[in-house]
């Protein structure tokens, strides 16, 4: 039976006759998917939990051997931590830790609702003269814990905190009893996250130690000049050391990825906090990211700097006096302060923050941690 087609409408039989014949392309139109971002995860299994039983002896072992002969920052002490300690005066059995627990004072997409577990580790590598965490760092403060137990708090965070992450804060002086407490902590349960949360003091072989248990590494840049990291963070080799440790980061877990609710679940975020008058090494920061790391790279400026630690303390000597001749021919002895570290003891302008953020658009870098519009969680 011969097929018949169907009758159109007047309307459309009319538009038919004005429409030109065109002949089929060689080259269908291509298919919009709207497919998700490669930033986005369905799930996430933390990889602690990827690595074989004989690759985490392995870890075990390596562990245990650095704290032996300690190389695992720049500084090279070479101490055997189980006799005596080096310049992060932390020994080899235990952490010393300030504060564990929920912390809202991070990025929204590691904080999100319920918070990060933060770990707070007393002690540090570096002597940062403006160290915003000064009573945490530069001080000894707080409880010693063996891996074991620092592994039993991390699965206190996950079971009563339901945090997100577990968020290790300054750990680049105890990269050996962080591996033991994971490793320790994937066989009581744990299956969260973990955040390494750090300066970019760190040695190539302490970043190697942590591959395949890290799943966020949230690096800090702080300066560019070799002249300010030895004058402010009394470090000598610090730009080179951060810019090898960051790129060996990325070559890890790549740029930062979430799931649908938000939350980073692996990759990299690098802070670079703005300091007064030194906004011109912020851009040079932003700029190298940029060109030698990813320009899908997460990256947020910050602006919170504030005239901490040993900034603005007197110099030595105390406050010097200056005899002036007032009016009337009157002898005054005015009190002149002279204060430690005079050109940072401000707080930052928001026009110095601009400009980093400029150089780093015109650089290419676009994915940037921005405030919440609304107030809230920015989820």
């Amino acid at each position: 039976m011969p097929h018949i087609p169907p009758q159109l409408p007047p309307a459309l039989r009319c538009l038919k006759r004005i429409l030109p014949r065109t002949k089929p392309s060689l080259h269908p139109a291509r298919r919009i998917l709207h497919l998700a971002p490669p930033w986005l995860l369905d799930d996430y299994i933390p990889r602690y939990h990827l690595i074989s039983s004989i690759d985490a002896a392995k870890k075990r072992s390596e562990a245990y051997s650095h704290l032996r002969e300690c190389n695992l920052c720049p500084r090279l002490c070479g101490v055997n931590r189980y006799k005596q300690t080096g310049v992060c005066l932390i020994g080899a059995e235990t952490v010393k830790v300030s504060t564990i627990a929920p912390h809202f004072g991070e990025e929204p997409c590691f904080q999100g609702h319920n918070g990060s577990g933060s770990v707070f580790f007393s002690g540090c590598n570096l002597r940062c003269v403006f160290c915003q965490n000064h009573d945490i760092a530069h001080q000894r403060n707080g409880f010693d814990l063996t891996p074991e137990e620092l592994a039993e708090w991390y699965m206190k965070l996950q079971e009563v905190g339901r945090v997100h992450n577990i968020n290790l804060v300054t750990p680049e002086h105890v990269v050996p009893q962080v591996v033991l407490s994971i490793l320790h902590a994937r066989e009581l349960g744990l299956r969260l996250p973990i955040i390494y949360n750090t300066s970019s003091f760190d040695s190539l072989e302490s970043i190697k130690l942590l591959d395949g248990l890290v799943d966020i590494y949230l690096p800090d840049f702080k300066v560019w000049s070799n002249g300010t990291s030895r004058r402010l963070l009394k470090a000598h080799n610090y730009t080179a050391t951060a810019m090898e440790s960051i790129k060996a980061m990325h070559a890890q877990v790549g740029d930062l990825c979430f799931t649908a609710d938000g939350i980073a679940k692996k990759g990299v975020l690098v802070r670079h906090l703005v300091m007064p008058g030194k906004e011109d090494e912020g851009r040079e920061i932003v700029r190298w990211l940029a060109e030698s790391v990813s320009t899908d790279l997460m990256v947020h400026i910050m602006e919170q700097y504030f005239p901490r630690a040993h900034v603005g303390k007197l110099r030595r000597g105390g406050a010097t006096r200056d005899h002036v001749v007032g009016p009337g021919g009157i002898l005054v002895t005015e009190a002149k302060t002279n204060v430690r570290y005079e050109d940072i003891n401000r707080p930052v302008d928001l026009d110095e923050v601009a400009s980093v953020r400029k150089a780093a658009e015109e650089a290419g870098l676009w994915r940037f941690v921005e405030a919440a519009k609304h107030g809230g969680f920015n989820i």
